[in-house]
């Protein structure tokens, strides 16, 4: 399995974040990506991807994938 490691930015904004269920998925699609599942993930330049979870406001995820690690970036917006 591949190692999921944070930024500060984005666990800061994880941590803030006051919806449950929004934490709850966005934390099962990052384990379904890290178990080679990658569902809904669009390239966006410079080796960043974009996973896109639809819930609520609809939240993306940036992240990096280097080898066996996942690095999960600066911020998480949403688009809605």
């Amino acid at each position: 399995m591949i190692e999921i490691r944070q930024t500060e930015t984005y666990s800061e904004w994880f941590s803030a974040l006051r919806d449950h269920q929004a934490k709850a998925r966005i934390n099962i699609r990052i384990r379904r990506l890290s178990m080679g599942n990658p569902g809904d993930v669009k390239p966006v330049g410079r080796g960043v991807s974009e996973l896109l979870v639809d819930y609520g406001p609809g939240y993306r995820v940036y992240f990096k994938q280097q080898g066996e690690t996942l690095d999960l970036l600066h911020k998480s917006e949403n688009k809605r």
